[in-house]
């Protein structure tokens, strides 16, 4: 047991004494079972003398061997004092030597105990809209240019939005070429923002045969530094303009996408949009019960993890905003003093939501992760390549499974909040939904 303890808030740091007889008789127990495995010339195995596996192996025994008996003090001294680990204990044998007793130090975090967290008195709002029929109309006009058809136009046609140019191009800095900057018969959609602003423009108005130039400028932020900001020519070749031809809105359409008439695709379609509906809104009280847990829960916090929830963030900013050389503008710039309240915010919540959900008997079932294994798929051309990533990759099956046990503790607790309605245009539910 430890000799000395020191505790503030939720940092503990121990001593404790081992004696150097105990140090070999646990590493003489670890070579003996390091002698039923390895093979020696003139020995059989299993039957290696110990001072023969001492001659050879005797330091990483030993190592191994306080190993084991300091987390054997440990786990004994946590398991007395009913506290949880926050992360892994950092250890000091400072001035040890093999042969003689151990005096050695462990500092480490301890979790918090979450306070009781009287969720009725907390209220949310739960933001409704009315399905516009409107909204029906356009998922529907979508459908029918999902299924259109490019028809070639005569020569005399004028290019209008929406049409797609089949074109050759050119582009010129000053009067040299730049690489990546040319493309043969090359469909491009007008109106679709595929190409820099005011390209598809210039095109609008233009016929078949027509050579002209295009005049635009990069973007000042654009991904090729070597472009960014610059005024650019190209010279652009027409060879056909082809007029997108929507099929009509009737029941064979329908069927064409599953349905036995397009008042059954109507039906569908609402359904869809009040769910999706549903989902925006809920999306947006789960962020307001954040904001509240965050604001209202009084939570002493182990630095041990902010530490780490900050570091990431910052691995990930670098890693991020590397090709920018430190001067990716104010917008980018690490703030560190946002970025550590950031950080611990994000340890508060998920503390709070893990021990609710452990302390509410949350549990995430095998079903809801393979549904959300297939729906990060989905996302995916390809989707099997997500399905072999989370097969392969058990710590990101892990994260994965956290998160659904965040989102379901978030859920769970929402059932006991009090929520007040408001009604909202759909565009301001769906623009509320994912500010955050």
């Amino acid at each position: 047991m430890f000799k000395k303890e020191k505790i503030k808030d939720l940092h503990y740091s121990v001593t404790g004494h081992l004696s150097a007889d105990e140090i070999q008789a646990t590493a003489d127990e670890i070579l003996t079972e390091y002698g039923k495995k390895v093979k020696m010339p003139g020995f059989r195995p299993g039957h290696i003398p110990l001072s023969i596996l001492r001659q050879k192996y005797n330091a990483s025994a030993i190592s191994e061997a306080i190993d084991k008996l300091m987390n054997r003090d440990l786990n004994t001294y946590i398991t007395d004092k009913k506290i949880r680990l926050a992360g892994a204990p950092k250890a000091d044998l400072a001035g040890w030597e093999i042969g003689k007793d151990a005096e050695y130090s462990l500092e480490f975090d301890i979790l918090p105990t979450l306070p009781a967290i009287d969720l009725e008195k907390f209220t949310v709002v739960k933001k409704t809209t009315k399905l516009d029929e409107s909204e029906v109309d356009a998922a529907l006009e979508n459908i029918r240019k999902n299924r259109s058809t490019a028809e070639k136009q005569g020569d005399d046609y004028v290019a209008q939005n929406g049409d797609t140019a089949v074109i050759d191009f050119t582009g010129f800095i000053g009067n040299d070429a730049f690489d990546g900057g040319a493309a043969e018969k090359h469909h491009l959609v007008l109106g679709s923002g595929a190409f820099i602003p005011g390209f598809e423009d210039q095109i609008i108005g233009h016929k078949s045969g027509d050579e002209f130039d295009v005049n635009v400028k990069f973007p000042s932020d654009y991904h090729a530094e070597n472009l960014a900001g610059k005024d650019a020519r190209f010279a652009v070749k027409v060879h056909e303009i082809r007029k997108h031809i929507l099929p009509e809105l009737n029941d064979e359409l329908a069927k064409s996408v599953g349905h036995e008439s397009v008042e059954k695709l109507r039906e569908h379609i609402r359904k869809i949009l009040n769910e999706q509906y549903e989902d925006a809104a809920k999306r947006d009280m789960r962020n307001e019960l954040l904001d509240i847990l965050a604001d209202k829960v009084k939570l002493d916090l182990p630095e041990t993890l902010v530490d780490q929830e900050y570091n990431m963030a910052k691995q990930e900013h670098d890693r991020t905003h590397a090709h920018c050389n430190g001067d990716c503008g104010a917008d980018h710039k690490w703030d560190e003093k946002q970025e550590r309240k950031d950080a611990e915010r994000r340890v508060k919540l998920g503390l709070i939501l893990a021990e609710w959900g452990t302390q509410n008997k949350v549990e995430v079932t095998r079903d809801d992760l393979q549904q959300a294994v297939w729906n990060e798929a989905a996302r995916y051309p390809n989707p099997q390549q997500v399905f072999e990533f989370y097969n392969k990759n058990q710590n990101a099956l892990a994260m994965l499974r956290g998160m659904i046990f965040e989102r379901k503790a978030l859920d769970a607790m929402l059932s006991h909040v009090k929520t007040k309605e408001k009604a909202v245009k759909p565009e301001e539910l769906f623009q509320q939904a994912g500010a955050k």
